[in-house]
């Protein structure tokens, strides 16, 4: 059967790159020098002055924020990462790149397929922050993470987290097809083996994050039964890798080589080979998204708006690398929201993407 050419891996419709298990590592506070007069230091050394302050700051509820996000409902909202909701919107990119969203059935089958990822999703985080909890109460950042706060018991993290789990799981098994269950049920235990263990493995924990972005990419297209190109499994492949490698690479930069600040296993990795990576990355997604464009699998020859479509990705690629090369691509999702540029290069290719969909 001639396979249907569909792509949608372009790095503008990257989602983040966040993965949900980071180990964090604790900050040692400087002491005063000698005779320096007592004040609010952190240090072993503070004076009694200080002491007051510390104990009032003691505890899980050092980091506890104030407001809603202090309360239950809202420490569990915010330990779902509703910010990062928007990864899961790959699950449109198969459709979208076979011009098969304009069906009802097939919107409500997408968003089921959101919905259950986004669930999946949520759970693996709330295991993550409760198995974590200790360890991110001694981290300055991390402290005020609603479960190392406080906010949210960790007992019952790790009941919703379990009970989301598997609702997730078992939803899928009897509401979608079995590709997609297995994808999804695939995606959880990937995540779980990755808070527990993974993300310790140098090289795997890029596998297994860039993977994450793979499976949601593809399961729009298992959904629905669209069959999935080379093409698009190598571009979204090394698009993701290129997202996670860039922001391991800002994070490095930032904190200095074989610092690991924010996530332990960035003391193994060297600036200069994560660099490496992800520019081996960027150029093999478009290297892949470029023989695409310029082939067609029925011989027909490619369209116009397809082979022009090549031009705002290689520039949204170069212009995602500045800010990487800078150092300032540990959040993409800033990147992709609040860069012009960025955006509007990305609604260009979007346009040509899209009539060339339509067969100009």
């Amino acid at each position: 059967m001639t396979e249907r050419s569909t792509l949608a891996g372009s790095p503008g419709h990257r989602g983040t790159t966040q993965d949900p298990g980071a180990g964090p590592s604790a900050g040692q506070a400087a002491e005063p020098a000698a005779g320096q007069s007592a004040g609010p230091t952190t240090g072993p050394a503070a004076g009694p002055a200080s002491a007051p302050r510390r104990a009032g700051r003691a505890g899980p509820a050092a980091g506890q924020p104030a407001g809603f996000a202090g309360t239950l409902p809202g420490g569990l909202l915010l330990t779902v990462r509703p910010r990062q909701w928007v990864k899961n919107l790959l699950v449109l990119a198969a459709p979208a790149a076979a011009g098969e969203l304009a069906a009802v059935h097939t919107v409500l089958a997408l968003a089921l397929v959101f919905a259950l990822f986004t669930a999946a999703a949520a759970a693996v985080y709330l295991l993550n922050d409760a198995r974590d909890a200790e360890a991110d109460r001694a981290h300055p950042d991390k402290c005020r993470r609603p479960v190392a706060a406080g906010t949210v018991p960790v007992r019952l993290a790790y009941a919703l987290g379990t009970l989301l789990a598997l609702a997730s799981t078992t939803a899928a098994a009897l509401l979608c097809n079995t590709g997609t269950a297995a994808l999804l049920a695939g995606y959880v235990l990937m995540q779980i083996a990755y808070c527990l263990r993974l993300k310790r493995v140098l090289v795997v924990d890029l596998a297994v994050v860039t993977a994450g972005f793979v499976m949601r990419a593809m399961s729009g297209g298992l959904a629905l039964g669209i069959p999935l190109s080379r093409w698009f499994l190598i571009t979204a492949g090394f698009g993701a890798l290129f997202m996670v490698a860039g922001k391991r690479y800002s994070e490095a930069l930032l904190m200095g080589e074989g610092e690991g600040g924010t996530r332990a296993l960035l003391r193994e990795y060297t600036v200069g080979y994560l660099r490496f990576v992800w520019q081996l990355a960027a150029g093999a997604a478009v290297l892949a998204y470029c023989l695409w464009a310029l082939e067609d699998g029925t011989g027909a020859g490619a369209t116009l708006c397809r082979q022009l479509s090549m031009v705002p990705l290689i520039l949204a690629v170069l212009r995602y690398a500045v800010f990487t090369d800078r150092g300032a691509s540990g959040s993409p999702e800033d990147v992709l929201l609040r860069d012009r540029p960025l955006a509007v290069t990305a609604l260009c290719w979007a346009a040509l993407y899209g009539l060339s969909v339509a067969g100009m």
